[in-house]
């Protein structure tokens, strides 16, 4: 197994062996399970409507009534879950003094950033799977395009990808997992501060700079079933520096 693959592995079985998965993958499974059932709720209510001719509301299918709005309110849940699952990726090994020992053994920094950010992102694709249940139970009952939906999942991970570089960043910061949870909320917050601040400054080139810099222009392009190469570009490229800085990071504290 290469050195990535044992340190993503040995990540993958600490996270199941806490109770950080399974409570992290119950919150946001119940809170996308929410979300899908009151786009659902509000799908019905519109198609009442329309039947009983009091709205003049255009012909829409699923994808544009349930699915995207969930993925919309998704990339907030991933607020909140994926400080809790980066939290104690670099700050426990820091308080447990087992930094040391992978510091001094033949992995490089590039190993350990990479397979723990690959353990983080496996887990989360696998949280994400479970909610593809839901369309799969609707499409023998309610025919959608699978081609938007796809992408919308595309936009999550990506997401969720530079969530968790982030959050993995934030992590090798600090030996405290309570400090690295309000740093990395605090450094994502900020990713949804650049698109306001991007829609009050829309007219001028500043605006124009901040909304490319927020991932949530790039994210409603996938959730709408638009795949740009400048988004796929964007999210690639914010998950790699993100992770060499925390290369830096690391590499710094090596010789401190």
């Amino acid at each position: 197994m290469s050195p990535v693959g044992a340190i993503a592995r040995k990540e993958i079985r600490s996270y199941f062996v806490s109770p950080i998965a399974y409570v992290v993958a119950a919150v946001f499974l119940l809170l996308t399970g929410l979300l899908s059932f009151l786009a659902a709720m509000t799908a019905s209510n519109r198609s009442l409507q329309m039947l009983r001719g009091q709205g003049n509301l255009p012909e829409l299918n699923l994808n544009d009534l349930v699915f995207r709005p969930v993925f919309y309110n998704m990339a907030v849940v991933l607020l909140l879950v994926v400080p809790i699952l980066t939290m104690r990726l670099f700050a426990e090994e820091k308080k447990l003094k087992t930094m040391e020992l992978l510091m001094t053994s033949p992995l490089t920094v590039t190993d350990i950033v990479v397979g723990k950010f690959l353990a983080a992102f496996m887990v989360f694709a696998g949280m994400l799977a479970l909610t593809a249940v839901g369309p799969l139970a609707l499409a023998p009952f309610a025919p959608f395009r699978w081609e938007p939906l796809l992408t919308a999942y595309l936009g999550v991970l990506l997401m969720g990808g530079l969530f968790l570089s982030a959050g993995i960043l934030a992590s090798s910061l600090t030996e405290n997992q309570i400090i690295a949870v309000i740093l990395s909320f605090g450094a994502l917050l900020l990713f949804w501060l650049f698109g306001w601040a991007g829609q009050v400054f829309a007219d001028s080139v500043l605006g124009k700079v901040l909304s490319h810099l927020s991932p949530l222009e790039h994210f409603e392009h996938l959730v709408k079933g638009l795949v740009a190469t400048g988004d796929l570009v964007y999210f690639t490229a914010g998950i790699v520096f993100l992770l060499f800085l925390t290369h830096r990071v690391i590499e710094s504290q090596r010789w401190r």
